[in-house]
């Protein structure tokens, strides 16, 4: 295991590399993101993804097994980078960053390269606009056993630096394609699994749609909605019933609730 680099200036032309990752087209030119924090990092190492680099700065650490975790990334034999504080810092997205940052390739794959089983549980969103949601839906999709995650539309990176936080690195392990939404309805059809769509003024309730065969749970952006291509492709659309004075609940928390009733309906 050779000696970490140092890296004491934050204008060094490395980190000023990593600064740039931030913007969604140079990590498409790239085909590369960044993964910061303990836990991020620790899960894809986990399961079994391969950095490009990894910079840590010990004096920012806020877990106790940071240093193990280095140890075992700089076992992989990537280029390793033991930076300043100020260099860090100036790397770092996160208002209190914990010392740990990698350089990955891109996540994602195409719907025909997902593996599925038999009757599967898919989760769609389209046109999500925050990171944040996105994310928190990678982990609750994780957390509920579903087979794999369908993004549609372009309005939010899956390889945004905040969507792999919201996920706490769930997007590194769970089986995440991006498709046109007319892409994805041909391909739905073609796999024989049928569609529930989350709509605020559908007349049935999500509890009383059959959930125990292939399905897939299509969820939109909170202040548009699905498209029209979603409301008329879609098999069936649900409501979730709204009891007080708020017409509509958090994309993740509509997600969760219907992928939970299908958890029920499958046990």
């Amino acid at each position: 295991m050779e000696k970490p680099l140092n890296i004491e200036s934050p204008q060094n032309p490395r980190v000023k590399a990593v600064v740039k990752l931030r913007k969604s087209k140079v990590r498409q030119e790239t085909g590369q993101t960044l993964v910061e924090g303990y836990r991020e990092n620790k899960r894809a190492l986990a399961s079994g993804w391969r950095f490009d680099a990894f910079y840590f700065c010990p004096e920012l650490f806020l877990d106790s097994e940071a240093h193990e975790l280095v140890s075992d990334i700089r076992n992989t034999g990537i280029s390793t980078f033991q930076c300043s504080e100020a260099a860090f810092r100036k790397m770092s997205y996160r208002d209190t960053p914990d010392g740990l940052l990698a350089i990955s390739p891109r996540v994602g794959r195409t719907l025909t390269e997902l593996d599925l089983p038999d009757h599967p549980l898919l989760l769609i969103t389209e046109n999500l606009e925050k990171p944040g949601n996105l994310g928190t839906i990678l982990r609750t999709a994780d957390a509920s056993g579903v087979d794999a995650v369908i993004v549609c539309g372009h309005k939010t990176d899956i390889n945004n630096p905040n969507v792999i936080r919201a996920s706490v690195g769930s997007l590194f392990f769970m089986p995440v394609a991006e498709a046109s939404t007319e892409e994805t309805l041909l391909w739905l059809k073609s796999m024989k699994i049928q569609t529930i769509a989350a709509v605020p003024d559908a007349k049935q309730e999500y509890t009383d749609a059959d959930m125990r065969r292939g399905v897939a749970i299509v969820v939109g952006a909170e202040d548009e909605g699905l498209t029209q291509k979603w409301m008329e492709g879609a098999t069936q659309k649900v409501a979730i019933p709204m009891l007080g004075k708020n017409d509509s609940l958090n994309v993740s928390t509509a997600a969760a609730i219907l992928l939970y009733e299908a958890i029920r309906q499958r046990r």
